[in-house]
């Protein structure tokens, strides 16, 4: 009997063994995608994996974030494809909110929920969806609060935070304020893009756009020192090549300012 006992702790601790490496198997898969920009082999694995384990927060704060790359890159010249990239968009949106409830002592489900709240925000026209700017503002201030997940995630949570500041700020307070946007302060986003930079050095967006929020406030030195630094940053982004062309386009704007 102690001899069977034994052969079947053994068998389960394999099978468990076996099970946990499937899922770290399929977590890598998808996240090579995502280091090549295959936005749908990074979702297939993703899936894959959300299948087999179906309430493992990782993985479906991870296929938020596939579906946010692929709606990113959809067409919308039409009104038929505008609202299927809205579609992908709220199905992102959906998987952050899993995420949440999963695992809600942890930066990053936050952090993805603000993302795809974010881009449902630009799409809509931010000043006309004023509860959901309110909420991106308050899970990237829970993510910042809980201030778990790594120096690049939150890195990445304050820079979504001094985007979402620099965006709103850019529109007349009293107007905003009647709208419950009062809160938008460039001075709070200056302040986090300097953050973001500190905790992700090398993610080339937060550069740029800091550039971009340095320029409204007639910061052109500062501006140009960061357009500077964004084109020594390597491609982490697909869309970096374009950043990199605008960058370069900024600097020549700018360069006797």
């Amino acid at each position: 009997m102690r001899k069977f006992y034994l052969l079947f702790t053994v068998f389960v601790f394999a099978v468990v063994s076996s099970l946990a490496q499937d899922l770290a198997g399929l977590i890598a898969e998808g996240d090579r995608a995502v280091k090549e920009f295959n936005n749908s082999a990074a979702l297939a694995a993703y899936q894959k994996a959300d299948k087999s384990f179906p309430d493992n927060w990782e993985v479906k704060w991870r296929i938020s974030r596939a579906y946010v790359d692929i709606a990113e890159h959809m067409p919308e010249a039409t009104s038929a494809e505008k609202e299927k990239q809205e579609g992908v968009y709220k199905k992102a949106l959906d998987y952050a909110n899993e995420s949440v409830k999963l695992a809600p002592d942890k930066s990053v489900p936050y952090l993805r929920r603000a993302i795809a709240n974010g881009k449902i925000a630009l799409f809509k026209g931010v000043f006309s969806v004023a509860d959901v700017v309110n909420q991106v503002k308050a899970d990237c201030e829970k993510a910042i609060s809980l201030n778990n997940g790594g120096n690049e995630m939150q890195g990445i949570a304050h820079y979504v935070y001094a985007r979402t500041h620099a965006k709103i700020s850019e529109k007349w307070k009293p107007a905003r304020s009647v709208l419950g946007l009062g809160w938008a302060d460039i001075d709070i986003a200056l302040d986090n893009f300097k953050k973001a930079e500190s905790l992700h050095p090398k993610l080339m967006m937060i550069y740029v756009d800091h550039a971009h929020a340095l320029i409204r406030e007639d910061e052109y030195k500062d501006a140009r020192k960061k357009l500077e630094k964004a084109l020594e940053c390597p491609v982490l982004d697909e869309d970096d090549h374009q950043r990199i062309e605008e960058a370069m386009k900024m600097l020549k704007e700018i360069k006797d300012k």
